[in-house]
């Protein structure tokens, strides 16, 4: 059975509605630093493997990231 992995929704994700920085909260909250995001008001991404903890699904308030 294949890992959970946490998903970016991109048509939900616009990190400039998330915080005044245009920076994605839920990278932040990402202890793995696996979620990513180039630049202010990019669309965060996962470098890595993640570990389904689930931090980032609750530090994103636009609900664009899920696990599948």
């Amino acid at each position: 059975m294949a890992k959970e992995q946490a998903t970016v929704d991109f048509k939900l994700c616009d990190p400039s509605k998330c915080s005044t920085d245009g920076r994605c909260p839920a990278r932040k909250a990402c202890e793995k630093r696996v979620l990513k995001q180039d630049g202010p008001g990019e669309t965060p991404y996962l470098f890595g493997p993640c570990v389904a903890c689930g931090t980032c699904i609750t530090a994103c308030p636009l609900g664009a990231i899920t696990l599948k």
